[in-house]
């Protein structure tokens, strides 16, 4: 059997008339007649469909059935427009209707072998009422209504399942029992880093570079120091174990954790410099020196210490003056522990802490050791106070740093330049102008020292020092110290308002 579509809801009554009695979509096919049909008995009368009432079959006997098994018959055909197929699954309820023409089967109506077909709702139709389908302009109207309705209601579900996810999604989100939240995340990369960066700096310094922890009888601090050599010497500021005196306790950790007592080695006030020493540690990392003679302002710098206890921290700047006169220190009032420094001075923030710890260039290089920072509160010393770095801290050249390093190792003493006067520590003008009397009343000159071959005289006022400016007696002492004993200066000097320029070759003072 040919698969058809399926039928329209509520369809028509094939055989019933049309309204207004015209001839409708769904008038049935005119009967046709097999031509070896007989022709039914004069006189007797077919049901009509007209009657409605189909004759009932002999008992036992089955439905009326079109065409027999040797019948061809020509299906019904209903109008093209309005024809509609029927699903496998339903033609056992949707047979054929009954044909005319046919040879008289079983269930003939007596007569005659034709038989018109049999009047819907009759007791041996398979019909079904709920598949037949209403008159075209009802079932236009009511595809509308049922098109209308199924919109409103997805519109009703939609609305109501959008309100129970949001109240369930905000539910879960509230409770905590959402899933686990995965945010994106980059991927392992390399961590070499370019050994000019800041980065490639701090990771070939830190190895050399400890934390030094002091305690004494009534004092402790907390500083920074970096390897000098193999042998375990370690250079760091004199204020820094000054707590430790003669009796204290001095640990140094290194960056990667390991911790060693230290001993003091020797120390000087006057440079603020210190070396402590290390033994039975393998392992050490000294850090290359530089020239501090080529650093140039607006070079790269980074700071290495341990501000407030905290190790291994780095900082970074650039060096933002050379040559500048500093004092720190004084705490004693009698100048025995002032420090002078013709420092390097840096943006690369360092604070209480950083005292000790090295400056170090692009290379890695140590060009200075931090000293000192100024405070918007408080004056030069690092460690005088707890206020925080301004960007001005200062450094002590490695030059000057290398030299009394090694004199510490060596002799245990640094020596100090001098050009043997007494200076006039009150003088408010400019320069440095030497006293008229000494510290213990005598000449101010020390016979037959630097001062007095060179032919200075009490009351001479120094106003430069190989052509640099100098503006008190604190610089003036600041440019010596930055030279070696026997070094060669030469100093303009005003007498009675007349300038005049002299050679002197620096002394040598045990330091303390």
């Amino acid at each position: 059997m040919q698969q058809t579509r399926p039928r329209p809801l509520h369809a028509p009554d094939p055989y019933g008339t049309p309204p207004y009695g015209e001839p409708g979509p769904w008038a049935p096919a005119p009967p046709v007649q097999h031509p070896a049909a007989a022709t039914p008995a004069q006189g007797t009368a077919m049901p009509s469909p007209a009657h409605g009432t189909a004759m009932p079959p002999e008992h036992g006997t089955p439905p009326p059935y079109a065409g027999g098994p040797m019948t061809h018959a020509a299906p019904y055909a209903p109008h093209p427009a309005d024809q509609a197929p029927v699903p496998v699954e339903q033609q056992a309820h949707h047979a054929a209707p009954p044909l005319a023409g046919g040879s008289a089967g079983p269930g003939t109506a007596p007569g005659g072998p034709g038989l018109n077909p049999p009047p819907p709702g009759g007791p041996w139709q398979r019909y079904d009422p709920w598949n037949a389908p209403a008159p075209a302009g009802e079932q236009r109207r009511g595809t509308k209504r049922g098109r209308r309705l199924l919109v409103a209601w997805t519109a009703v579900v939609a609305l109501v399942a959008g309100g129970i996810g949001g109240l369930v999604g905000t539910y879960l989100e509230r409770d905590g029992s959402s899933a686990d939240v995965e945010l994106p995340q980059a991927g392992a990369e390399s961590v070499k880093r370019d050994p000019g960066s800041i980065a490639g700096i701090a990771a070939r310094a830190l190895p050399g570079v400890v934390t030094i922890h002091v305690s004494g009888s009534d004092a402790q601090d907390t500083g920074t120091g970096f390897v000098l050599d193999s042998q375990g010497h370690i250079l760091t500021n004199n204020h820094v174990v000054e707590p430790a005196g003669s009796s204290g306790d001095i640990s140094v950790t290194f960056s990667g954790g390991e911790t060693a007592k230290a001993e003091v080695i020797g120390r000087d006030s006057g440079y603020d410099l210190a070396v402590v020493k290390v033994t039975g540690v393998r392992g050490l990392k000294p850090l290359a020196l530089g020239n501090s003679e080529n650093v140039q302002v607006g070079d790269p710098v980074v700071a290495i210490g341990a501000p407030f206890d905290l190790a291994n921290t780095v900082t970074s700047g650039i060096i933002s003056a050379k040559e500048r006169p500093i004092t720190a220190g004084g705490e004693k009032g009698d100048g025995s522990d002032v420090s002078y420094v013709d420092a390097l001075q840096t943006d690369a923030p360092i604070n209480p802490g950083n005292s000790g710890g090295p400056l170090v260039d692009a290379q890695g290089r140590v060009i200075g050791i931090n000293s000192a920072i100024r405070s918007a509160d408080s004056g030069s010393g690092l460690e005088g106070g707890q206020a925080g770095s301004i960007g001005l801290g200062f450094a002590i050249p490695i030059n000057q740093g290398k030299r009394v390093a090694e004199e510490l190792i060596n002799t245990g003493r640094a020596t100090h330049p001098v050009i043997g006067v007494t200076l006039d520590m009150d003088y408010a003008g400019d320069g440095a102008r030497v006293a008229t009397k000494g510290n213990n009343g005598g000449s101010p000159v020390n016979p037959g020292g630097p001062g007095a071959k060179a032919g200075i005289e009490g009351g001479d006022v120094v106003t430069a020092v190989d052509g640099a400016r100098v503006h008190s007696a604190e610089e003036l002492i600041v440019k010596i110290r930055s030279h070696r004993p026997e070094d060669h200066l030469a100093l303009t000097v005003e007498r009675d308002g007349k300038e005049r320029e002299v050679t002197l070759v620096l002394g040598s003072a045990d330091g303390s």
